[in-house]
């Protein structure tokens, strides 16, 4: 069965930049559309980035249009969040999802197949 892991978290000021990335185990994300998500306490689980399959297409929230780029790397089995002029309100624990789905869009809808334990994110002064 496909497992998710997300690394890259950390602590960071206003205006910096981190980079999360979810590598997958037990099977391959090849066959999956992936999608970053995050949630901060006492707030709803809030869809971030997607990106499909085949072509790349990715989508994002408002929020971080401009700001986060998703990505990935079918070679090492990996997707990628680069996020760049981290604010406060970044502040969440992230989480990669996968769904077995071949589409030329991706929704960031929450009911994903596959989900990782999450990896924190902290922006502030």
């Amino acid at each position: 069965q496909l497992q998710l892991l997300e690394s890259g978290g950390g602590l960071v000021e206003p205006g910096g930049s981190l980079r999360l990335s979810c590598t997958a185990s037990g099977s391959t994300l090849v066959y999956h559309a992936v999608a970053w998500f995050r949630q901060a306490p006492g707030k709803e689980r809030e869809g971030v980035a997607c990106i499909t399959r085949v072509g790349y297409i990715t989508n994002y929230a408002d929020s971080v249009k401009g700001r986060f780029t998703i990505s990935r790397d079918n070679a090492r089995d990996t997707v990628y969040l680069q996020m760049n002029s981290l604010k406060p309100d970044d502040t969440a624990v992230y989480y990669c999802a996968a769904e077995q789905i071949n589409l030329p869009r991706c929704m960031l809808h929450d009911r994903y197949d596959t989900w990782g334990q999450g990896t924190q994110v902290t922006v502030s002064p």
